[in-house]
């Protein structure tokens, strides 16, 4: 009995204290919107709070608060640092949206704050320093600004500094070096002003990690950081750091990464670096670093070295094939010379190797795939020599091949054309002779083979048409001979054919209606014989198609004029017969030249028709002339009186007219004017119509006349707009707010307006390829290339990023959709529509709250739709979805998403069905790679919390990280649409 007594005496306190704590709790939870109940745990008749979600406990006491990704919402509940024990807090990923109290230093016992990924604003409270047990604070992805406070500097044990993705706009200060206890100092991502990284940071003799990426740094490095012996990642990345890398990085004996890409370093790499023998990744590319690479530094055991786009020169240390850890050697674009090391790939898991245009000679060494698993050979434009290594006919792991401008010589070894997962096989511009072997049948996964300008001779062997996946196929200004294969009309896939300067003969094979891909088809310059087949016709998406200097014969098919061509040559055969009339145009005339047998309506062709066929019309050409002049002098006299009138009439209006222009004009309004009938219209949509008007110089302009009451009450409008509720003045004064003032070339040009009383043109330049919306979705889109659908993705991109951060205000455009963004002849995307954008008051705190919602169903970001906030996000979230649509191929409301829109299905299919269910099955699948990182940006775009994501100068940034810094580029020349390339590493012709 006595013992029962006791133990209740001394657990009745405990209890009371675990009630109060509840109580503590519970507060919490009505201080917070919980629209996913998280906390429905969390019941007020418990006894403890120890059993509820996110709460733990030691000796019978809160000890922690984990709430991380709970989706919870509201001002940070001040009431939790009540909680006596508390040590550990975490509201990681949530919608805390206030200024972080002051009164957060009552949370005593707290060693561990983590608030990162939320909404908190105003400036970092000066009393966290006040916390004498903190150990941890992360604030990572929150909107604080201002200074980092003074009182930072008297952190007694902190060790991890986290202050990434805010709006910091001091500078980093000094008295950050008094925090002796750190171990972590993350900065990055700040819009600092231009400061110096302060010497006082090399008295953090325990750190270990130094991130101060983009914090707009400037100056030089300073030697006091060689003195952190435990540092182990510095990153001091995309700045504007100048002069030499100092020697006293030497010191930094555990350092295992280094990062100083995108600044403006200079001057040598200095040999102390060789004494870093635990560093792994070295990556100081895009600076303007010179002299050569250090021999000190070839001996430390590197994974990965990137040095390119510097001004190194000299030759490459055979020491560097001592590194045992190397996998990757990116040193292109530098002024290297002399012959790579011997040993090269013998003693390391050589994986990726880059030494692209440099000055290197010799031959390549045997030992590159000595480990089996090299994956990347890129060594175009530099002057090696030999043949190639037959080692290299059993690297199956390679996969991507550029040889291309050496001097390379001799038969390529015959397993080497069958590596079965090489996609990319690039030799040209080599001297490269004898057969494609047989054992090309094995390259299974082969995309583009790119042979041309070589000495190449034989016939094609029948197994090229064994690649199923053949897209490109350039074998020009060789020796081959023999006819055609039959096997490659079964390549379905193939876009670019391109075989001309060879001695081929025989006639074309019958089949190619099954080339649908084919874009490009140059067979020129051979002694190719027989009729052109018909089936060309067929191709639908050809455009550019030479078959001149052969010895085709008979007439020209008629179904060429099916086809849309920028490039068409049939000079210098022996063709015969009339040119189909709709060929017979002024941009072919020297297409035909060449075949004395050939007539049509062109100057130069056929002088003259035969005498007898113009006997046979004269009889009907004279009875015609009377009819009309009978008619002609009935009507004159009709029409003169009214045309009369009419200009008198059309006089009075013109009048009417004021034309505003922003740039220097070659045109006037009359033009303008005389050209807006209903033939020439190409578009209609909300705002009004828009029409293709051809000036008398040449030049195409778009003229959008925008609907206006006058126009509804007269009768001249589409029935579809009657629900209209007002004139779009407003539109349209934002229209020319807008563009009449910004220039960039990825937002569509305002060439003027002209305005009167009761109608509004706005003239634009015109875009031939239409809309994105329009190109993407029509039967036209499964053709559209990845690296089409990349230069279109960063085109809009660079253009919303003009408008949001180099715009004085800013400008947000708040319809950002497929259909708003156009495309030019090269497939450069122009940002348009800005009928409803707005500019943002910088002096306001808070976005400007809207009046109506803006924007269209599927691309409108979720915070808008409910709170009408206007700010640059709302833009950044309709740029995410139309960036899924685009690798998607999906329309953002489609049908056969169900009841999903574009973004829930994606997030659905990607959890349930995998990457693979959701990326538009034309695309390439070798370049699955990248299209599942411009995927994940585009879900980082669309992210329901506005603060998580990325700007638009982020996301830019990011995809530029794709390919090497390297944007994906169009041209089209002479009429000739060129492939598109892109530039990855080095890659200043890779082919897709």
């Amino acid at each position: 009995m006595k013992m029962t007594f006791l133990l209740l005496f001394f657990l009745f306190p405990v209890v009371l204290s675990l009630n109060h704590e509840g109580l503590i709790l519970q507060q919490v939870k009505l201080s917070l919107l919980d629209p996913d109940s998280s906390l429905s745990s969390w019941n007020p008749n418990d006894v403890s709070p120890c059993r509820w979600y996110g709460v733990s406990c030691g000796v019978g006491s809160v000890t922690s608060v984990d709430l991380s990704d709970a989706n919870l919402a509201g001002p940070f509940p001040s009431v939790i640092c009540r909680l006596p024990n508390l040590s550990f807090l975490s509201f990681f990923n949530n919608s805390i949206a206030s200024n972080l109290p002051i009164d957060v230093a009552a949370c005593k016992s707290l060693e561990h704050l983590d608030l990162s990924q939320n909404l908190f604003t105003g400036k970092l409270p000066y009393t966290l320093a006040d916390l004498p047990n903190l150990k941890y604070l992360d604030l990572t992805g929150n909107n604080f600004s201002g200074d980092i406070p003074a009182s930072f500097g008297g952190f007694q044990k902190l060790e991890v500094l986290s202050l990434v993705y805010n709006l910091l706009d001091g500078t980093i200060p000094p008295f950050l070096g008094n925090i002796s206890s750190l171990r972590m100092l993350n900065l990055s991502y700040n819009p600092f002003r231009p400061g110096r990284i302060p010497p006082e940071l090399g008295n953090l003799t325990n750190l270990e990690v130094m991130w101060l990426t983009e914090c707009n740094l400037v100056g030089k490095i300073p030697d006091s950081l060689g003195g952190l012996g435990r540092l182990t990642d510095l990153d001091l990345a995309l700045n504007k750091l100048e002069g030499p890398i100092p020697s006293s990085l030497g010191g930094l004996a555990r350092v295992v990464q280094i990062e100083l890409y995108n600044n403006s370093l200079s001057g040598k790499i200095p040999p102390e670096l060789g004494n870093l023998k635990s560093l792994r990744l070295l990556d100081a590319s895009m600076n303007r670093l010179s002299g050569s690479i250090p021999d000190e530094l070839c001996r430390v055991p590197l994974e990965s070295l990137n040095l390119y786009e510097n001004e190194l020169e000299g030759e490459l240390p055979s020491t560097i094939a001592l590194s045992p850890n190397l996998y990757e050697l990116r040193i292109f674009r530098n002024r290297l010379t002399g012959e790579l090391p011997r040993d090269l790939g013998k003693n390391s898991p050589l994986k990726w190797l880059d030494v692209s245009e440099n000055g290197f000679s010799g031959e390549l060494p045997a030992t590159l795939c000595e480990n089996g698993e090299l994956e990347e050979l890129l060594i175009i434009q530099n002057s090696f020599s030999g043949q190639i290594p037959q080692s290299l006919s059993d690297c199956r792991s390679l996969y991507r091949i550029r040889l291309g401008h050496n001097r390379l010589s001799d038969q390529v070894p015959v397993a080497f054309w069958g590596l079965p997962h090489v996609y990319l096989l690039e030799l040209v511009n080599n001297s490269f002779s004898g057969k494609i072997a047989k054992t090309v049948s094995g390259a299974s996964n082969l995309s583009m083979l790119i042979i041309s300008n070589n000495e190449f001779s034989g016939s094609l062997p029948e197994e090229i048409g064994f690649l199923d996946n053949l897209n490109q196929l350039s074998a020009s200004d060789n020796k081959f001979s023999g006819s055609f294969p039959g096997s490659m009309v079964k390549l379905g896939g193939l876009s670019i054919l391109d075989l001309h300067g060879n001695q081929f003969s025989g006639e074309l094979p019958r089949g190619i209606e099954s080339w649908k891909k084919l874009n490009e088809l140059n067979l020129a310059n051979n002694q190719f014989s027989g009729r052109i087949p018909n089936e060309i016709g067929s191709l639908s998406v050809l455009n550019y198609l030479d078959l001149s200097d052969n010895r085709f014969s008979g007439e020209i098919p008629l179904s060429l004029q099916n086809l849309k061509l920028n490039q068409l040559n049939l000079s210098n055969n022996r063709l015969s017969g009339e040119v189909p009339p709709l060929l017979a145009k002024e941009m072919y005339k020297n297409s035909f030249l060449g075949n004395p047998g050939l007539c049509g309506d062109l100057e130069g062709m056929c002088g003259r028709l035969s005498e007898a066929k113009n006997k046979g019309y004269l009889w009907l050409l004279r009875s015609i002339f009377i009819l009309a002049a009978v008619i002609f002098l009935v009507g004159a006299v009709w029409f003169y009186f009214k045309y009369r009138n009419f200009k008198k009439a059309r006089a009075v209006e013109r009048s009417k007219w004021t034309l505003m222009s922003f740039h220097k004009l070659g045109f006037s309004e009359n033009e303008i004017l005389e050209s807006l009938d209903e033939d020439n219209v190409i578009g209609i949509g909300a705002s009004g119509k828009v029409y293709k008007v051809v000036l008398t110089s040449g030049e195409v302009v778009a003229v959008k006349r925008l609907w206006t009451r006058s126009i509804k009450q007269t009768g001249n409008h589409d029935p579809e707009k009657d629900q209209l509720p007002k004139p779009q003045d407003e539109a349209f004064e934002a229209e020319v707010e807008t563009l009449g003032k910004i220039r960039h070339k990825n937002i569509v040009k305002l060439w003027c307006c002209c305005v009167t009383r009761d109608c509004k043109l706005l003239v634009y330049e015109y875009m031939p390829n239409g809309s994105l919306g329009d190109l993407l979705h029509s039967s036209k889109g499964g053709l559209l290339g990845w690296l089409t659908r990349y230069k279109i993705i960063f085109d809009a991109a660079e253009g919303l990023s003009y408008l949001h951060h180099d715009c004085v205000p800013p400008i947000v455009h708040r319809d950002v959709k497929s259909n708003n963004i156009l495309i030019d002849g090269d497939y450069g995307a122009r940002i348009a529509d800005f009928g409803v954008a707005k500019v943002v008051d910088l002096t306001c705190k808070a976005p400007k709250s809207m009046s109506v919602i803006a924007g269209s169903c599927g691309y409108i970001a979720p915070e808008y739709a409910y709170t009408l906030r206007v700010n640059e996000k709302s833009d950044i979230y309709s740029f995410g979805v139309v960036m899924l649509e685009i690798v998607t191929r999906k329309r953002p409301m489609d049908p056969e998403l169900g009841e999903k829109d574009l973004v829930k299905w994606v997030c659905t299919t990607l959890k349930e069905k995998g990457i693979d269910h959701v990326i538009d099955p034309k695309l390439e699948s070798c370049f699955k790679e990248q299209i599942s990182k411009v995927l994940n940006i585009g879900l980082l775009c669309t992210n329901p919390l506005p603060i998580n994501r990325p700007s638009m100068r982020r996301v830019v940034k990011m995809l530029q990280e794709i390919s090497g810094e390297n944007h994906h580029t169009a041209s089209q020349k002479d009429g000739k649409l060129t492939p598109y390339y892109y530039e990855d590493s080095s890659d200043q012709a890779s082919v897709v």
